[in-house]
């Protein structure tokens, strides 16, 4: 049940103050106004636990004291997704906000019930990004998603929607995005990495929804539910921050940086396992497979019969399945076809190569611990 108007936690940070921010107005969203050059963080409540325990969603608002573009990047839609919770934890904490012109707004946790119980869903099995726009007397998550589409979503020029593969199931950072509209094509290609995948649109997601009144959307998805991922995190920090460059929210880099040349792949198909056992995979993320190239095998624990999983056609392994337990029809490997299959491998090979000399990737080590004796 949804709480009804309870006090709303506000957090405020001002940035300081310029000759500038005369010329635009306070940004006003969910009822409150960020002044020009403030950050506002609030609490919006969303629901409530049985116990009457609220759920809060957490929001932040980065108002810039020049005009520009409104920026929503939002994260765990579906709640066991946390690499964009990461994402967005760095990404706020950026020095080079200090010069944001238009304003950045971050949810990090969309769906409180699916982050507290490490699952995809509502409690109602109900998949939040099946449910915008929503409506204020339907379903849980129909409700959920009015609030956030009617007092956040709508007031964006443009959305970062940041996801992983489901359970056990781990994706190549890639982009997903209807690459008929332009202003979606020219984010897609600013996030600069390997692959774009030209998906078409599900009814009541929120990128269909928000579409549909005209805001451009990206998906960004990489890595795998309830794990987080280096690699994927700083792909996507660096992602957005090209993608506020490109929409001259942020300044150009002092030192022009390489940029990533991304490949559209021209379709997908996934490889689905023809008998059930133990799952073994050969070939992995990233790797360029030839039709007929094995890709795994699948064994029974009681007997030497071995059955070979092997790709239907030539391409870029963009997901693949980690559980070794396996039934007949489980899909296994997600194959995206492009038109240059060998630049697509070494253009990925290089952005790994990119990622793991950035400086914001910087995986926590444990050095030098001297253990105390028993």
């Amino acid at each position: 049940m949804l709480a009804a108007n309870p006090a709303v936690k506000v957090r405020e940070i001002r940035m300081g103050r310029d000759s500038d921010a005369s010329v635009i107005k306070p940004f006003k969203i969910a009822r409150h106004e960020v002044e020009p050059g403030g950050r506002l963080q609030f609490d919006l409540p969303a629901a409530q636990l049985y116990t009457h325990t609220p759920l809060d969603m957490p929001v932040e608002v980065i108002h810039g004291r020049r005009p520009g573009p409104v920026l929503l990047v939002c994260g765990a839609i579906h709640g066991n997704e946390l690499n964009g919770v990461e994402i967005i934890r760095r990404l706020r904490s950026l020095n080079t906000l200090r010069h944001l012109r238009g304003t950045l707004v971050l949810v990090p946790i969309v769906n409180l019930f699916g982050f507290i119980h490490q699952s995809r869903y509502l409690p109602d099995r109900r998949d939040l990004n099946r449910c915008f726009p929503g409506s204020e007397k339907g379903s849980l998550g129909s409700r959920v998603a009015n609030l956030f589409f009617r007092e956040i979503a709508r007031h964006s020029t443009h959305i970062i929607d940041l996801h992983t593969g489901a359970v056990h199931r781990d994706n190549l950072p890639q982009i997903r995005a209807d690459l008929s509209v332009a202003a979606v094509k020219q984010m897609a290609e600013a996030f600069s990495i390997p692959v774009i995948v030209n998906a078409g649109l599900l009814d009541h997601s929120l990128r269909c929804e928000a579409g549909r009144i005209g805001i451009p959307v990206i998906t960004y998805e990489a890595g795998e539910a309830l794990r987080l991922d280096e690699r994927s995190i700083v792909a996507g920090v660096r992602g957005i921050t090209n993608v506020m460059r490109m929409l001259g929210m942020l300044p150009a880099r002092v030192v022009p940086a390489g940029r990533t040349e991304p490949f559209i792949a021209r379709s997908t198909t996934w490889v689905r396992a023809s008998a059930d056992g133990l799952f073994r995979k050969i070939a992995d993320l990233g790797q360029r497979v030839g039709e007929g190239d094995r890709l795994g095998v699948i064994t029974s624990p009681f007997n030497s019969e071995e059955v070979l999983v092997s790709s239907p056609t030539e391409g870029i392994l963009i997901g693949l399945n980690n559980l070794p337990l396996v039934n007949e029809g489980e899909a296994l490997f997600h194959v995206a076809r492009f038109g240059e299959v060998a630049a697509v491998e070494g253009t990925i090979a290089q952005h790994v190569d990119d990622i793991t000399s950035d400086p914001l990737y910087a995986p926590e080590t444990v050095e030098d611990v001297e253990l105390g004796a028993d």
